[in-house]
C-alpha cells in the first residue's frame, strides 16, 4: 500500500505525464506519420469486430421494430388491397365491353385498321445547336430507316421531327426552336392555329381565329398536315400576357434522354430554314415605295401548307 505521501505526489505528477506522454505522440505522428497511419489501420482492424458486435443488437431491433410496425399495419394493408382489387375488376368487366362492343361496330362499319407506324429509339447524346438554336442530336445506331421528316416524341408528347439524317445519329428541330412552324388545333375553343417557336420553353400561338381565342389550360394537338399526323399530344395553352397565349409542353425539352422517331409514310418535307433573312421577290403591281427598293428583307420561316414561296 501506498501512504498518502506518495499518493499525493503521485496526483500531483499523472497529469504532466500524461501531458508529456500526448505532446510526444502528436510529435512521433509528424515525425513518423506512416508508421503512426499503420499503427491506427492495424487498431482499427482489430477492433473492427467489436464494434460490429456492439452495433448488432441495435441493427436486430431496429429491424424488429420494422417487422412489428409491418404487422400491425397488415391488416389495413389488406382491405385496402382488396378494395383497388374490387375496383379494378369493375373496370376490367367494363373494358371488356367495350372491347366488344368496338369490335361489333367495326365489323358493321367495315372499318379498315390504320397502318402502325414503325419507329426508332434512340438516345439524346448531346444537345447540338447546329444551324438551329435548339435541337438534339438522338443515337439511333447503324442500319436505321429514319427519313427526313419523321416525327420525334417521347412519353410525354410531340418534341420535334427530324430535320438532318446522319449513318448513326440523326437531328431533330425542337418543337419551340426560331424555324418551328407547326399548324395546331385548339381541343376546347376547335380552333385552328400555328405553333411558332421562339427560342423559349413556350412556344407561341399565332394565327388563330378572333372570334376564338385560345382559351386557358385547353389541350393543343397537331393539325394532320404536313407529314405529321393529327391528334399527337403537345400541351396546354397559358396566358403569359394579355392575348399572349403560349403553349406549355408536356414534354420537358430541356432534360430529353429516350426519344422515339416515329414513320408515318410521308416524306419529302424539306428541312426549316436556319434562321435568318432572306430576299423575297416584289410582286406584280408593286406600290412605287416598293419600286424604289432592290428588295425586301423578311424572317426565314419553314415552308408549310398555306405558305407561299417567294
Amino acid at each position: 500500500m501506498l501512504s498518502i505521501h506518495a499518493r499525493q505526489v503521485l496526483a500531483k505528477t499523472i497529469l504532466p505525464v500524461l501531458i508529456l506522454l500526448a505532446v510526444g505522440l502528436v510529435l512521433l505522428g509528424l515525425v513518423r506519420r506512416p508508421v503512426v497511419d499503420g499503427v491506427r489501420l492495424v487498431a482499427a482492424d482489430l477492433l473492427a469486430p467489436a464494434y460490429h458486435a456492439l452495433v448488432w443488437p441495435q441493427e436486430r431491433v431496429s429491424a424488429w421494430l420494422v417487422d412489428l410496425r409491418g404487422a400491425t399495419d397488415l391488416a389495413r394493408e389488406n382491405a385496402r388491397l382488396r378494395d383497388e382489387n374490387r375496383g379494378l375488376r369493375h373496370w376490367y368487366d367494363v373494358a371488356v365491353a367495350l372491347a366488344s362492343e368496338n369490335a361489333r361496330l367495326k365489323a358493321s362499319l367495315h372499318w379498315i385498321p390504320e397502318a402502325v407506324p414503325q419507329f426508332v429509339t434512340g438516345r439524346v447524346t448531346r444537345d447540338d445547336g447546329g444551324p438551329y438554336s435548339r435541337a438534339v442530336l438522338l443515337n439511333v445506331g447503324a442500319g436505321h430507316q429514319v427519313e427526313v421528316g419523321d416525327v420525334a416524341l417521347d412519353a410525354s408528347g410531340l418534341l420535334g421531327r427530324v430535320t438532318e439524317v446522319g449513318s448513326h445519329t440523326v437531328r431533330v428541330l425542337l418543337i419551340n426552336d426560331d424555324a418551328s412552324r407547326i399548324p395546331v388545333t385548339l381541343a376546347a375553343s376547335h380552333a385552328d392555329a400555328i405553333m411558332a417557336g421562339d427560342d423559349t420553353g413556350f412556344p407561341r400561338l399565332i394565327y388563330y381565329p378572333q372570334d376564338r381565342h385560345p382559351i386557358e389550360g385547353e389541350r393543343v394537338e397537331t393539325r394532320g398536315q404536313s407529314a405529321m399526323p393529327p391528334g399527337l399530344p403537345i400541351g396546354s395553352v397559358h396566358y403569359t400576357a394579355p392575348n399572349r397565349p403560349v403553349v406549355v409542353p408536356d414534354a420537358d425539352l430541356d432534360r430529353l434522354d429516350i426519344v422515339r422517331v416515329f414513320d408515318y409514310g410521308e416524306h419529302g418535307v424539306d428541312a426549316p430554314q436556319a434562321p435568318g433573312r432572306v430576299k423575297v421577290q416584289k410582286p406584280s403591281g408593286a406600290s412605287p415605295l416598293q419600286d424604289a427598293l432592290p428588295f425586301s428583307w423578311f424572317p426565314t420561316l419553314p415552308d408549310g401548307p398555306g405558305r407561299q414561296k417567294g
